[in-house]
């Protein structure tokens, strides 16, 4: 590498970003953009979108009756629409760039488990024509119903001895995901034509990586407080570090 190119690779621009967000619903305030001095440039021509997404307010842990199967399922569950982390990380936020399809290929494989009558991950992101691998852990009947409205829904029973089915996702939608034999058993799939998603984690972090420059609007979907956009825009070699805030609607 020469001399010029290790200087360059070095050297990465901060960038704050402060534009009015355009929200879609009420449910969430506005995005925060904040310069960023820590994360890496993934090429020459892109850089990385870190973020966080946060709960404001009080938030009390629910919890779900559990009914049956006890002895794999246990006593009760966590309700996990709403999955808060102690510094206030919202968990299972769907962020994406919208219409950004070129670029890297999302994987078309992906795994959703059932273990001890939850669903893992509680929300599976995917790209438009995956097949997801649908997995029984649990060595007791399951059955998996999809509440689809523009894919096929299917409702299919998966008994012990059947321990993975497979079902391809070909078009883009949110879709809920039911166990009609325990019934606190939710979850997602949220199939997407978009190459750059995320879901957040226990602390509400994620990451968009190799990002080509240019002007995008950056969107957040949560099962439970909506969803919110934010305007970014960064240049060749710069970096973007965004947070986004929700909170419940009174």
């Amino acid at each position: 590498m020469t001399r010029a190119k290790m200087l360059a690779a070095s050297f990465v621009l901060l960038f704050a970003c402060s534009k009015e967000s355009e929200q879609k619903t009420s449910q969430s305030k506005d995005p925060v953009v904040e310069k960023s001095n820590t994360a890496p440039v993934t090429s020459s021509g892109s850089g990385t979108i870190f973020g966080k997404v946060v709960f404001k307010g009080a938030h009390s842990v629910g919890k779900l009756a559990v009914g049956k199967d006890k002895e794999v399922c246990g006593d009760a569950k966590q309700d996990p629409s709403v999955a808060v982390g102690g510094d206030g990380g919202l968990k299972n936020a769907v962020v994406q760039i919208a219409g950004l399809r070129e670029g890297k290929t999302p994987s078309k494989e992906a795994l959703f488990d059932q273990s001890k009558c939850e669903y893992v991950p509680h929300v599976l992101v995917v790209s438009a024509g995956a097949t997801v691998t649908i997995k029984n852990s649990d060595g007791i009947l399951h059955n998996v119903h999809t509440l689809s409205q523009v894919n096929a829904p299917f409702n299919r029973a998966q008994p012990k001895f059947m321990k993975e089915i497979k079902e391809l996702f070909a078009k883009p939608e949110i879709i809920p995901v039911r166990c009609d034999v325990h019934g606190w058993m939710s979850g997602w799939i949220v199939v997407t034509d978009n190459s750059y998603f995320d879901v957040t984690r226990a602390d509400g972090a994620f990451t968009l990586a190799e990002v080509p420059a240019g002007k995008y609007s950056l969107e957040v979907w949560h099962e439970a407080l909506g969803s919110a956009s934010q305007q970014v825009e960064f240049k060749r070699g710069e970096t973007v570090n965004v947070t986004f805030e929700f909170q419940m609607k009174k």
